[in-house]
């Protein structure tokens, strides 16, 4: 997204996206990294899908709530990723990438990390989990609400828009090209020889 007429909404768009992801994923360091008592420990689960089969062994209720907290635990980061980034012309499928591959690599850190936290247990289908939650949100949420401020930002571009295609066809800009307004300088730095 381009810094035009809206740049100051565009700003703070951005910046309460990174404050929320970083409030995020405090909550979720706090929840998966701090030591806990308990009596006894299962063993790390490193083999794939085992886990989910544990827990579907248990029950529906037991089932729905393991895997659940799973997708659940990271997947406001499907949303709050884009929104940090803060760009509203860009490909779904190449966003949708990007946040699911930020979305394992977090994941993926919190894993290793609980391996040296007392009482945390270190489970390859957490990873598993947590990663299909990003993607579930991501899909859910974020080509919709683009699609609503691209129609709603529109509206106000299409003059905008209009208006640079009569100045083109004037001659004033190439068709085509995008006026960025002046070349920065910089005040006392000379010329090179």
């Amino acid at each position: 997204m381009r810094q035009g007429t809206d740049g100051q909404a565009v700003i703070r768009f951005r910046a309460v996206g990174v404050s929320l992801l970083l409030a995020h994923l405090l909550l979720v360091g706090w929840l998966t990294l701090r030591p806990l008592d308990v009596p006894w420990m299962d063993a790390p689960n490193l083999s794939p899908f085992a886990g989910i089969r544990a827990d579907l062994s248990l029950g529906p209720a037991a089932a729905f709530r393991r895997i659940g907290g799973g997708l659940l635990l990271l997947a406001p980061l499907g949303v709050l990723l884009p929104m940090a980034g803060g760009r509203l012309y860009v490909s779904p499928w190449l966003s949708l990438a990007r946040t699911v591959a930020a979305g394992s690599l977090i994941s993926l850190a919190i894993e290793l990390g609980q391996t040296g936290v007392p009482g945390q247990v270190v489970d390859v289908d957490s990873l598993f989990l947590n990663t299909a939650g990003v993607a579930l949100a991501h899909v859910l949420v974020v080509p919709a609400c683009r699609a609503r401020l691209r129609r709603r930002g529109g509206a106000a571009g299409t003059h905008v828009v209009a208006r640079r295609g009569h100045e083109a066809a004037q001659g004033s800009i190439p068709q085509g090209a995008i006026p960025q307004g002046s070349t920065p300088t910089i005040s006392g730095v000379g010329m090179a020889p």
